[in-house]
């Protein structure tokens, strides 16, 4: 039975209701400008009218679940900070100092999100020890998608051999934790037995490869759970997703769907690839990184302390510190691998916890918190005893 954690848990301390892109976090190394693609004038009026719904308090708790296998790929291809100095020019030492992220990984030619998908759930299924007979429900969280029709999902679904449903979800760098509260649903309520959930993307392809701003940050790769029935202490202890779609231009591909359908004038300019402006999502992802992991953890009664381990989206070394430090986290308990694969989006949470648990890093009983955030701008956050 899905409930309100804090129904759960013991009472939580009130929490003002305030606009993530007016609240009085700082950030290092970044001016003091609003965060949202209006001004910060314009947009706080709106901010205060509406501000259930750019961060609501709402979160929600779903147990009896479990996580039974884990597993993860990356493209063979590494791409250092060296290598893109050599073909492209860019500074390593900027690359290192500002991201943290020291190579990442990309996809030859031929290869797309669904191989990265199929081979990282290929993992998961073995670390199971699970029938594939037993699958009957395949989401794929990505905003790579190999087509716009059919699904990612689809595809992984007929190669994989699998007799289940299957659906892709779209929340970018949010999509594994959408994807995997949404498997939880059907899990938990019996309508899925062993569902498998998938992370990937192939970000390479939708960089400009000589955007000295943008295309250092990312690398390929994808990670998969497979979900089953747990035990009542198991699952979710306390989530929360969340949209604020009012800053969706700070973060986007303008042409190429049904608003802006692609023509050879986009592709000669290069506005077929992603566009971002940076300094205001850095400060907007360390607002809410620390927002929803405060919020997440009041509601469920718990401290910083009672978590075992963070997989935090592996978006940007300063990002991830900035919250750290903010929230008090033991940096020892905070997992990164941004340094060998940058951001790979939807497969950054699961190829993370992939590799937490191959290293011994994640035990039965422990209480994980993952949170992801990027376009939409959408995040999702979960603490969920393994």
């Amino acid at each position: 039975m899905e409930t309100d954690c804090s129904l759960m848990q013991r009472p939580s301390p009130h929490f003002p209701v305030e606009s993530i892109t007016s609240r009085g976090h700082s950030s290092p190394d970044s001016p003091q400008v609003g965060v949202i693609a209006k001004t910060a004038t314009e947009s706080r009026s709106t901010d205060r009218e509406n501000t259930r719904k750019v961060f609501s308090q709402r979160t929600n708790s779903l147990l009896g679940i479990q996580i039974v296998g884990s597993g993860s790929y990356v493209p063979d291809q590494v791409v250092t900070n060296e290598d893109l100095q050599a073909e492209r020019g860019f500074d390593p030492d900027w690359i290192s100092q500002r991201t943290g992220i020291l190579e990442r990984r990309h996809a030859p030619e031929g290869q797309a999100t669904s191989d990265l998908c199929i081979e990282a759930a290929r993992r998961a299924i073995r670390s199971a020890r699970i029938d594939p007979s037993e699958i009957d429900l395949v989401l794929v969280g990505t905003f790579t998608p190999d087509y716009n029709c059919p699904s990612t999902a689809c595809i992984v679904q007929d190669k994989l051999g699998l007799d289940a449903a299957a659906v892709d979800l779209q929340a970018a760098c949010s999509g594994f934790i959408y994807s995997m509260v949404t498997g939880a649903q059907y899990v938990a309520t019996g309508n899925s037995k062993v569902a498998l959930v998938i992370g990937g993307d192939c970000n390479s392809r939708i960089v400009d490869p000589q955007d000295r701003r943008i295309a250092p940050l990312f690398g390929d790769g994808a990670g998969a759970v497979l979900m089953t029935r747990g035990e009542p202490h198991q699952g979710l202890i306390c989530y929360q997703m969340g949209a604020d779609g009012s800053g969706g231009p700070l973060l986007q591909c303008a042409v190429g769907g049904t608003r802006n359908p692609v023509t050879v004038d986009d592709v000669e300019a290069g506005r077929q690839y992603l566009a971002m402006d940076g300094s205001a999502v850095f400060k907007w992802a360390v607002r809410v990184l620390t927002d929803t992991i405060e919020l997440v953890l009041s509601k469920s009664g718990m401290s910083i302390h009672d978590v075992s381990l963070y997989l935090v989206h592996q978006a940007n070394k300063r990002i991830i510190d900035a919250a750290v430090s903010q929230l008090g986290i033991d940096p020892e308990r905070v997992f990164s691998n941004l340094e060998r694969y940058g951001n790979t989006s939807g497969g950054s949470i699961p190829l993370a916890l992939d590799e937490a648990f191959q290293a011994g890093r994640i035990n039965r009983g422990d209480t994980i918190l993952m949170c992801g955030f990027g376009a939409g701008l959408t995040w999702g956050t979960s603490l969920f005893r393994w």
